[in-house]
């Protein structure tokens, strides 16, 4: 990214973002605390959605932070997890060993301070070390218990072990990407996770929502399954199955429902993606590349028709397209008001004109190396001053201030941590 891009980022963050380290108190989760419990990715990054929206997050780890895989993973500078930087921003982190009776007796008198606790351990885990629902809701009879594991809490998969690509071959997801006589295929990016990740977020808010509405409602236990969120997604495929007789395959960049909309390649040696499928769209693209006659032409002239005869239509404008160099393909689609986007790598994200004015990337301070980029706070509201987040904690980086603001003397916090508990 140019310097000064990046050091006007920095000062801005994004719109109506002001910078500051403290953890954000200004969304509608303001008031909201919650416990993350979670490791590596999915559940954590759920936390994270909702610090972003002003909940109060304490990142809970075991002793030396060496629990947490994502502080294992690449990428890492220095020896230092810059993954686990961006994921858990926003938060402030403490260490405890629940496994160890004093480490439970620790969690149990700290819970009733907190709104939602999340964690996404093997189901059963929580029960072996003497923290079952029961146990947790004792101590806090209105807390929100979000497990999110592979699986679910139930079902004769619920004790195996999972992993973004096994919740999302599971789930039928990867089926449908890949070339149509290739192997399936996928993404170097962990996709079930983000998927469950969104819903873990979207669990904790609409519970808080139903415990703000009513003073007396009790707590819950959302069992959210990664495999399920990202079958959730894939709305119409169980009923085009049953009423159809269809199963969607891989198609490679092109769909089935929808045509044209597929990803083409420039002159020059750019990929790019264009959809116009809806009617007005298809005619103004038909005129983008002088063939007007197309829009009568009965092999084409309804959608219908077109994915019936999708690959003659692919072939042509492939065709047309390999011809021309890309920035006068840009030229002409935007003439045209085509839906149309090179496939970026996130360098072009950082120097698109768009996501500039936008700062789709902001500056989280960070200790190590001053700030460091991610992408910024989802959604925005209008006239709302949201706090840019710090990158996440060290291990056990805030234990003296946490503890101490939950009772704990100094004599205890010693004690605590000679015992190992801390």
């Amino acid at each position: 990214m140019d310097p000064k891009i990046r050091d006007s980022a920095f000062r801005l963050c994004s719109r109506g973002h002001t910078l500051t380290t403290k953890p954000s108190t200004d969304g509608a989760l303001k008031g909201v605390r919650i416990l993350d419990m979670a490791t590596v990715f999915a559940a954590p990054l759920g936390a994270t959605l909702c610090a972003d929206q002003g909940a109060e997050v304490i990142k809970l780890e075991l002793p030396g932070g060496a629990s947490d895989a994502l502080r294992q993973l690449q990428p890492i500078k220095d020896g230092k997890p810059l993954w686990w930087k961006v994921t858990n921003r926003g938060k402030r982190g403490i260490t405890l060993d629940v496994r160890k009776l004093k480490g439970r007796e620790t969690l149990l008198r700290m819970l009733p301070r907190f709104d939602v606790l999340v964690e996404n351990f093997r189901t059963g885990t929580l029960d072996r070390w003497g923290l079952d629902i029961g146990t947790l809701h004792r101590a806090n009879p209105r807390l929100i218990v979000i497990r999110l594991t592979g699986f679910g809490q139930t079902g004769p998969y619920s004790h195996k072990p999972g992993f973004a690509r096994i919740f999302e071959a599971m789930s039928g997801f990867t089926s449908l990407t890949g070339e149509e006589k290739s192997s399936p295929l996928h993404s170097n990016f962990s996709i079930g996770d983000a998927v469950a990740a969104v819903f873990c977020a979207f669990s904790i808010a609409a519970e808080v929502a139903r415990l703000r509405g009513d003073p007396d409602a009790s707590g819950s236990e959302v069992d959210l399954a990664a495999t399920e969120a990202m079958l959730r997604l894939l709305d119409a495929l169980p009923v085009e199955h049953e009423l159809l007789g269809q199963i969607r395959t891989r198609v490679g960049n092109r769909t089935s429902y929808t045509a044209p909309s597929n990803m083409y390649l420039s002159r020059d040696g750019i990929y790019f993606s264009v959809v116009a499928s809806s009617k007005h769209t298809f005619e103004r693209l038909c005129e983008a590349v002088g063939h007007a006659d197309w829009v009568s032409d009965p092999r084409f002239s309804t959608n219908s028709a077109r994915i019936q005869n999708m690959a003659m239509l692919d072939e042509s404008l492939s065709s047309w397209f390999e011809k021309l160099r890309f920035d006068d393909i840009r030229a002409r689609l935007e003439q045209h008001e085509i839906p149309f986007s090179k496939v970026n790598n996130i360098s072009d994200v950082e120097a698109n004109p768009h996501f500039q004015a936008r700062h789709a990337i902001i500056r989280l301070p960070d200790p190590d190396y001053g700030s460091i980029p991610a992408p910024c706070i989802v959604p925005r509201i209008v006239g709302r001053a949201m706090t840019t987040p710090r990158t996440g904690p060290a291990a056990g980086e805030h234990n003296r201030e946490v503890y101490s603001e939950f009772g704990f003397g100094e004599d205890e916090l010693a004690s605590l941590y000679e015992q190992g508990v801390i």
